[in-house]
């Protein structure tokens, strides 16, 4: 949709050795970028805000020698720090703060050599999923300008599945990755806990359920990229075990013949659409094909139960943050100050005891024992099922402004990944097809804690075998 002097068809690994090769120049790659994101950002409002010159300075200055130098990336407007940028979090009441320092994970995709391009759309303090927040309006799928991205990483989604950059950044509290990577035909990987650190904020409660990575085309963006953010701050309260070599180096690694469980639909109480079901038995049939071994599975878990983890912790975390900034304000809360949905959620936080949340930590705990005896005592390798048990869901069935239907609507979206966010293990969304309506569908894959070198083998496997589209119809690649 746009003209370009960079030929189609990189993804981030490949441009950034283009640039080692001096094949293409990083200012020519940030023009670009920066071309495709006044072109298309009007339609799609994926960006929130943008840096452009300050990234022309940095360019021009000289960009760190990393394995990503070059590459353009842009930054969830959530719970992440860009020194400069507004950190709204999509919320009324945090419109005014700026950011002082940049997160750990800015910090390292700089040092990487990456060019931060910006901050993209999320819904208010990520709090459902669909980016859809009163503060900064819709955010537009690409595929269908009429459909939701999912969230809370929509904006990164759209900005990514429609080529304005090659990567983005996102974070999943309950399945904030995978669900809009899912919903716009992308890699959305969900790390270990502990695997990629969170300062300058300790999130408070939410931290055992909440994880950075990133949105991308390929597997291998996906694994580069983890490469350059992984590794505990010191002091962290949660370090996932250093990996035996560059998560990189392990796509296109032979994962050998795999136990593979399998879920034909979403676990839970919401029905499973066919088509995320089809999605399944397609992957499956890839899966046989390589050689793989493949049993149902009955995961065993109450995700009504863990939705309600997920719920009480985030709840905690949400209270706690809203009372934190009203302090700093030196005010009570008004009427517009939060969403109607946000104010549901504070509402039912409020009667939330300590025992309650030390109950929802232990609940935690014991998801997390009950997913890895799959692993240990079941005997299975790795876990397929839906990422969605619904399709993508057209712009206004999530409405922020109606927390009625909001508990049952914005909850089915997350059933099948929240589970694995307060379980720990590293899940990943892969495309696996597109529904009767042209939209992309997504199905998760999840391993063992730490085992992320597995899941990356595998679903390198699987693009090699079955490969997607790197952004929607009619949009241009890198």
């Amino acid at each position: 949709m746009t003209d370009t002097s960079i030929p189609a068809g990189r993804d981030a690994v490949a441009l950034a050795a283009d640039v080692r090769a001096g094949i293409t120049d990083p200012a020519e790659v940030l023009e670009t970028a920066v071309a495709r994101i006044e072109a298309l950002d009007p339609a799609l409002n994926a960006m929130v805000s943008t840096r452009f010159d300050e990234a022309r300075a940095e360019v021009a200055a000289g960009l760190p020698d990393g394995p990503l130098r070059g590459v353009p990336i842009v930054i969830k407007n959530l719970g992440t720090e860009v020194a400069g940028q507004p950190a709204s979090d999509g919320s009324r009441l945090f419109a005014d703060v700026v950011a002082t320092v940049d997160s750990t994970v800015v910090q390292r995709y700089k040092a990487a050599g990456m060019i931060v391009l910006g901050t993209t759309n999320v819904p208010e303090l990520g709090k459902t999923t669909t980016t859809e927040s009163l503060l900064h309006g819709p955010c537009h799928n690409p595929w269908d300008t009429a459909y939701s991205t999912g969230g809370s990483s929509g904006g990164s989604a759209a900005a990514v599945a429609s080529g304005m950059v090659p990567v983005a950044h996102a974070t999943d509290g309950g399945g904030s990755i995978r669900i809009p990577a899912a919903m716009c035909g992308l890699v959305g990987l969900k790390p270990s806990r502990g695997r990629v650190p969170s300062w300058p904020h300790p999130a408070a409660l939410a931290a055992p359920i909440s994880y950075h990575h990133a949105v991308t085309t390929t597997v291998r963006d996906s694994a580069a990229l983890l490469d350059a953010v992984a590794g505990h701050v010191p002091g962290d309260a949660y370090g996932a075990p250093t990996p035996r070599r560059p998560f990189l180096d392990e796509v296109g690694r032979e994962p050998g013949v795999l136990r593979i469980g399998v879920l034909r639909t979403a676990p839970g109480p919401f029905p499973t659409d066919p088509e995320c079901t089809a999605a399944v038995d397609r992957t499956t049939d890839h899966l046989a094909g390589l050689g793989h071994e493949l049993d149902e599975l009955d995961l065993g878990i109450d995700v009504i139960e863990a939705m309600r983890t997920v719920g009480d912790i985030m709840g905690a975390s949400l209270r706690a943050s809203i009372e934190d900034r009203l302090a700093a304000l030196g005010r009570e809360l008004r009427a517009d100050d939060l969403e109607p949905w946000t104010v549901a959620i504070l509402d039912n936080a409020a009667s939330l005891t300590a025992p309650a949340v030390a109950r929802a930590l232990q609940t935690a705990q014991r998801i997390g024992w009950q997913v890895a005896d799959v692993f240990t005592a079941g005997g299975f390798d790795v876990i397929l099922l839906p990422t969605l048990p619904a399709t993508t869901p057209e712009l206004g069935f999530l409405d922020v402004t109606d927390p009625q239907s909001m508990w049952t609507r914005s909850s089915m979206f997350s059933a099948a990944t929240g589970m694995f966010n307060v379980s720990g293990q590293p899940a990943i969304s892969l495309p696996a097809g597109v529904d009767a309506r042209g939209m992309p569908v997504g199905v998760q894959l999840v391993a063992d804690y730490a085992r992320e070198d597995l899941l990356l083998r595998l679903a390198g496997q699987l693009e090699a075998a079955a490969p997607w589209p790197a952004v929607a119809p009619g949009f241009a690649r890198w």
